[in-house]
This record gives C-alpha cells, sequence and structure tokens, in this order.
C-alpha cells in the first residue's frame, strides 16, 4: 500500500484540518453509497480504495500514530532501518492494547446475521424471542455525534521496510432506539445496520446513554487486519404505563369507584405479563401497593430484581351515570364530611 500522505493526496507536513479535508473529499466519491449505480468491478475497486482511504486518515489523524509513522518515514534513508521499524511497529501495537480498556463502558452483545429465512417469514401473533417483529433500526451517527462515543484502535505498522502499513479497521457508531420493555426484560432482537440486518441479544436492565459493542460489525480493516467494531448508542423510548426508578417499576392503575369502596382483585400489567392484585376496600386515589420482584432485573447485578408499584387511582365513568348521581346527591354522611380542611391549617 502507498504511504498515507499519497493515499489522501496531501503533503507530509500539512496540518490535521487538511487531512480532514482531503479524507472527507475522498470518502464522498468513494463511499458505496456513491456508487451504487456503477459497474461491480467499479465498485469493488472503489471499495478497496475506500478501505485504503480509511486507513490512512485513521493513522494520520492519531497525533501519536502520526509521529511514529513519520519517524519511520525519515529512519527509512538511514542504516539499520528495519531494526527501528520493528521497535517502531511494536510499541505501536502495545500503545494500541493499552488504549484499548479506555472510552465509554460498552455491552458486548453476541450476534448473528438474520437468516433470509427468518427475514421473509410471517410474523406469528405471538413472538416471545422478538427475531420476527420489525426490526430496529440503528441510525449511523454524524461525525460530530462520534465525538467521545468511542475510542479507535490501530494496530500498527507491518513490514515499514516495504513501506506497507496494516490497520485495523475503523470503528462506527449508531444510535438505537429501543421500546422500553425490551431494554427492560432483554432478549434477542433483529436490528437492522444500514443494509445488514443482525439478530443482536440485548442485556437486561438497559439505560438510556449505555453502549451495546459488536465486535468486528464496523468498517474493515487494511492489509490483512481485522475489521473495527460497531457501537450502537442506546436510547430506551418511554412507555405509554410504564416508568422506572433504579430498578423498580412504576404504573398507575384506574379502579373504579366500587373497586376503591368495596375492594377485591383486578388485573395489572407486569413486565412478565398480567398478575392479580387485591385492591383494599376503601381504597383512595393515591394509595400504592406493592408487587415484589417484578420490577426489572439487570444481567450485571447480582442482588434481588426491584418490585412494581401499583399507585391506585379512582376513575369515574366517562358517560354521565344518573343512579350514581343520585346516590352522591343523597349521601348525607359524604355531603357533611370536609376531606379538605388539612390544606388551610398552618
Amino acid at each position: 500500500m502507498r504511504d498515507p500522505y499519497e493515499t489522501l493526496g496531501v503533503e507530509p507536513h500539512v496540518s490535521l484540518a487538511e487531512i480532514k479535508a482531503a479524507y472527507r473529499r475522498l470518502a464522498r466519491k468513494l463511499h458505496p453509497d456513491a456508487l451504487s449505480g456503477a459497474a461491480a468491478p467499479d465498485r469493488r475497486r472503489a471499495e478497496t480504495h475506500f478501505q485504503e482511504v480509511t486507513a490512512a486518515y485513521n493513522l494520520l489523524k492519531d497525533t501519536d500514530a502520526r509521529r511514529r509513522y513519520d519517524a519511520l518515514r525519515h529512519a527509512a534513508a538511514r542504516p539499520n532501518f528495519e531494526k527501528a521499524a520493528a521497535h517502531g511497529a511494536g510499541a505501536r501495537a502495545n500503545g494500541a492494547k493499552a488504549r484499548a480498556g479506555t472510552g465509554s463502558k460498552a455491552e458486548d452483545a453476541t450476534f448473528k446475521p438474520a437468516s433470509s429465512a427468518a427475514r421473509g417469514a410471517e410474523k406469528p401473533r405471538s413472538d416471545p424471542s422478538g427475531l420476527n417483529r420489525e426490526p430496529l433500526k440503528a441510525r449511523p451517527l454524524t461525525e460530530e455525534e462520534q465525538e467521545g462515543v468511542f475510542s479507535e484502535f490501530y494496530e500498527g505498522l507491518r513490514d515499514a521496510g516495504r513501506r506497507v502499513f496494516r490497520g485495523r479497521g475503523r470503528d462506527v457508531a449508531y444510535a438505537l432506539e429501543i421500546p422500553f420493555v425490551d431494554a427492560a426484560k432483554g432478549g434477542m432482537r433483529r436490528v437492522s445496520l444500514g443494509p445488514r440486518t443482525l439478530d443482536i441479544r440485548i442485556p437486561a436492565g438497559l439505560e438510556t446513554g449505555r453502549q451495546i459493542r459488536l465486535r468486528g460489525q464496523g468498517e474493515a480493516g487494511s492489509g490483512g487486519a481485522p475489521a473495527g467494531d460497531a457501537f450502537l448508542e442506546v436510547h430506551v423510548l418511554p412507555h405509554p404505563s410504564f416508568r422506572r426508578e433504579g430498578n423498580d417499576i412504576h404504573l398507575t392503575l384506574p379502579v373504579t369507584l366500587a373497586e376503591a369502596v368495596i375492594g377485591g382483585k383486578v388485573d395489572v400489567p407486569t413486565l412478565s405479563g398480567a398478575v392479580s392484585l387485591t385492591v383494599p376496600a376503601g381504597s383512595n386515589s393515591g394509595t400504592q401497593l406493592r408487587l415484589r420482584g417484578k420490577g426489572i432485573a439487570p444481567e450485571d447485578r447480582k442482588d434481588a430484581p426491584g418490585d412494581q408499584y401499583v399507585t391506585l387511582s379512582i376513575t369515574l365513568p366517562e358517560k354521565p351515570d344518573r343512579a350514581l348521581r343520585d346516590f352522591a346527591a343523597g349521601w348525607a354522611q359524604g355531603l357533611a364530611s370536609s376531606v379538605r380542611q388539612h390544606l388551610f391549617k398552618g
């Protein structure tokens, strides 16, 4: 492969801004989306060139990597160059390993390509696996949005005496919106990453702001180096009924006036399905009942799962009920009682 400066068409003394501008110009020209109508051989050549341009940019935008590479370029004309090159390549590889643990914490996810048969299968009425529902669509992050999302790694220089370098593929980042229940319970979901569709295991208890890492699903590497990773920046969608506080789930449950006065059993939705809950006789709006263990059980914690808290809300019929109105009008004790007196004290 050519010298990275030659690959980007810039001089060795140019600034980082000029290197970035050259990369963007070439990326727009060579990106697969810009060549969708070209002949297959032309697309393959452009893809190879695009990978070389990306690898060159990944090297030169890293200040330390660029400084080491420049030192190797200058050393090429001096004796004992191969020994110096080998030392530089080893140092670069060690630096990459040292940086591998930095950056935002990401959940490593297991995944596999979705089979064409599964993609075309008729959706069943009940799909606990989550694989036959409409795939979640991940949106690629812009370059500005990617700042601080992940650290990029570089495998180092190989065979520097022949001016060939080997670069790990660039990491890519996506924004992924996940339904509330899927994020809380976890499980397998089908996700579209542009033209690719993967079956991904979502860890239970996922929260907005966390990341899911898909190893080897980034851009292709150069010179035989491995591909980069794909990072999914998670945003959990709100639920119309459930609300999360820590590992607890909160739900406001409408009850009829008769259920509040007389009491009885009512069905309550939970993350794992409907359960029966006893409403005590004489309950008021705001009464809070607890369902133990019906909250969230994150995979990264060993303690017990959270609880679900149910807050009762007395709800009158939407249509006027004349019998209820006549009863209330003749209910002397109800008309005589004061439920707001405490508001005027102090």
